[in-house]
């Protein structure tokens, strides 16, 4: 039998619509923003609309700076990080979720207790660590902190758990090693979860402030999220560069949702289910 839309669904539908409006007025209000001269900004008189469309923002961002230098660092440490955190959340919720071993309560107990600790506890010793291997000012400072994600190792775990083992059985009887058992029956059984992690995570890192403003020193090594604080003057705030660097930063993010939508939709679904 079809369904029909009553009334109160048309009324879901219609404040759900207002309410993502209300959710994009900002980051039209940005976008709006780069496209006006900075005096028309701080002007008293300034509209939401630009009165005369100007590129100098943009022109400044690209020309003023290296710009295109630092998306490709953000892109590169966010790639790996993202790649790699997908990797070692999949294999280690595969061997927490389908193996037994001594200790492996406490274990995952103290994996899950990271998750409760702030980055700014930990944030000297990491500096400390990072400084004595060498590695302060290089762009493997932002990447080698970050390879492992607790909470994907948790969110891994609790998804493979509700594979049937007797599938697991099967690849190995038929002469699968346990890589391959994680490659090719696992992986494939658990994609809504990585996509939704993948991200989350590329997310995270693509937006790190902190760590990068404390390791990385040279101009050259900045990441994309420094570029708001290299645009803003001492005495004087540049705006429309500032929303021109915004609305560049965000354009890479925009793009990962759009492409991997689905299967993140999908995943966050199956993540409340659980």
């Amino acid at each position: 039998m079809p369904y029909r839309r009553s009334v109160w669904d048309g009324v879901l539908i219609a404040v759900l619509a207002v309410a993502a409006c209300i959710m994009l007025l900002p980051y039209a209000w940005m976008v709006l923003s780069s496209l006006k001269s900075n005096l028309e900004i701080v002007s008293a008189n300034s509209g939401f609309l630009p009165r005369e469309v100007s590129l100098d923002g943009y022109r400044t961002v690209f020309c003023d700076a290296p710009f295109g230098q630092w998306l490709f660092n953000s892109l590169v440490t966010s790639v790996v990080i993202t790649i790699t955190t997908l990797f070692t959340s999949s294999l280690t919720g595969y061997i927490f979720a389908k193996h037994q071993f001594k200790g492996k309560k406490l274990l995952f107990i103290l994996v899950l207790a990271t998750m409760m600790i702030p980055f700014q506890v930990i944030m000297i010793p990491t500096y400390l660590i990072t400084a004595k291997l060498g590695l302060v000012n290089n762009l493997m400072a932002i990447v080698l902190p970050n390879l492992v994600s607790s909470y994907g190792v948790f969110l891994a775990k609790q998804f493979i758990e509700d594979i049937p083992q007797e599938l697991l059985d099967a690849a190995r009887m038929d002469g699968a090693g346990e890589f391959k058992v994680m490659l090719r029956i696992i992986t494939p059984l658990i994609l809504p979860m990585l996509s939704a992690l993948g991200i989350f995570t590329f997310m995270n890192s693509w937006n790190n402030y902190l760590w990068p403003l404390i390791v990385l020193n040279d101009t050259s090594k900045m990441t994309v999220p420094l570029a708001l604080v290299y645009f803003n003057g001492t005495h004087m705030v540049n705006y429309n560069v500032v929303m021109s660097a915004a609305v560049l930063i965000t354009i890479p993010v925009i793009i990962v949702f759009l492409i991997f939508q689905k299967q993140f939709i999908k995943g966050l679904t199956m993540t409340g289910m659980k």
